[in-house]
């Protein structure tokens, strides 16, 4: 390699940079290792990390089995190597995987229509405030306090530079639900969204119904946002919301650091025009067989910029592909079988513990640590294999000594007790 540059050693080559800046000696690294001696170095690093480990944390993140079937179906070549349908005559196959994906979701959030997917539910959250500000010539956003924190940060992060007003409401310190009369102070003629969660942030079941009416009689815009997508297979699709946006990452996508996870936005079918993203539809060929196309594509790359309905571009069609084979592989039956697991699994747990809150609740509970701080419990669930649950102090200073704990189909009974021992010791 020095002599294809036409150097005579390393010294040469690096002539110039500057002597005091060189490290003139080997990097402090390990010699190389074989393949086997590498599989065995990794397999010691997970032994270190959270493999054989109960997991009761939850916000927004959830440990739920992954069929096999998912990983095979997504890791043929035709989908694990093909990339955005940029010509869509040619992607047929990725097209139907989409608009089965569309479908779907359809049927499971009630809305008439939803997209490719987005990158995320916490980007999906801001482009449904953008579109709703579109939609009703209105500026002013109000988002519960209640939806997920980090959610709250991106979108605050894309008002900013939009010069978007951004207001935000209370809970009910009782109920863990929506404060309705504050909600009711703060909504005007500038609405142009009332932004709700359920299961909120605290894993407490809003009442998706009310807030529809209040935004609706100051002629706003009801956007109702889920990152626990097992749960609508048991609580009633949120019809009365105009958009829904959420996380799919609990349909076969694995928690894997925090990404990459595929995200969702629905909505009625009068407000199509100002949906973001891509949108896959059917249509026929010129000899009248079914085909599949790119349809109102509103982007930047497809019509004039400053019509366009948003710069978020990419699809997540593999990602997307392995919620749409969970939700092939489930059905209807099996999706509500799944959330009645996690329903019983999770008031189990509740059973065990002080809850901060009343309302109703899915998966996630708030629990109150009495004997110690939430830390000190986490540290000696650990020590016990046990991965806690998340302090809400974090987010929410006012819930000092709260945790949110979940628990999925994958949840032991053994562990439940065993996490309610630590909270009691």
């Amino acid at each position: 390699m020095l002599a294809a540059c036409g150097v005579s050693g390393v010294e040469e080559f690096f002539s110039q940079i500057p002597a005091d800046e060189r490290l003139n000696r080997p990097l402090d690294l390990p010699l190389g290792l074989s393949e086997y001696e590498i599989v065995d170095f990794f397999k010691s690093l997970s032994e270190k990390t959270a493999v054989g480990y109960a997991s009761f944390l939850g916000a927004g993140v959830y440990n739920h089995y992954r069929p096999t079937v998912v990983d095979t179906v997504v890791s043929r070549g035709e989908f694990l190597t093909s990339y955005t349908p940029y010509q869509s005559e040619i992607s047929q196959g990725t097209l139907v995987s989409i608009f089965e994906f569309q479908t779907m979701l359809c049927q499971l959030t009630g809305m008439d229509v939803a997209n490719a997917s987005m990158y995320d539910a916490s980007t999906a959250v801001p482009e449904a405030a953008m579109m709703s500000v579109r939609v009703t010539h209105r500026e002013k956003i109000l988002v519960a306090r209640s939806v997920h924190p980090e959610y709250r940060a991106v979108q605050r992060t894309y008002a900013r530079n939009l010069g978007l007003p951004i207001e935000e409401f209370g809970y009910d310190p009782e109920t863990g639900e929506i404060d309705f009369a504050e909600l009711e102070s703060k909504i005007d003629k500038q609405t142009a969204c009332v932004m709700i969660q359920s299961p909120n942030f605290f894993g407490v079941v809003e009442n998706v119904h009310k807030a529809a009416e209040i935004a609706h009689a100051h002629g706003a815009l009801l956007v109702f946002v889920f990152t626990e997508a097992v749960s609508l297979g048991i609580l009633e699709p949120p019809r009365d919301a105009d958009i829904v946006v959420g996380e799919l990452q609990s349909f076969a996508i694995s928690p894997s650091y925090g990404g990459p996870y595929a995200g969702v936005i629905a909505t009625k079918e009068k407000l199509i025009r100002q949906l973001p993203g891509r949108l896959v539809g059917k249509t026929v060929d010129t000899h009248g067989n079914r085909a599949f196309c790119l349809t109102l594509a509103a982007r930047e790359q497809h019509i004039r910029r400053e019509k366009a309905t948003s710069n978020i571009c990419t699809n997540q069609a593999l990602i997307a592909l392995m919620a749409t084979v969970f939700m092939e592989l489930y059905g209807k039956q099996g999706l509500r079988e799944l959330a009645l697991q996690n329903l019983a699994k999770a008031h189990y747990l509740g059973s065990k513990l002080k809850r901060r809150f009343t309302g109703p609740y899915f998966n996630e509970v708030t629990a109150i640590a009495e004997t110690a701080s939430p830390q000190a419990i986490n540290q000696r669930l650990l020590d016990q294999k046990i991965i806690g649950g998340l302090p809400l102090d974090r987010y929410y200073p006012e819930l000092a000594g709260s945790v949110l704990l979940c628990a999925t189909e994958m949840t032991k009974r053994a562990d439940s007790d065993a996490l309610a021992e630590a909270f009691r010791a």
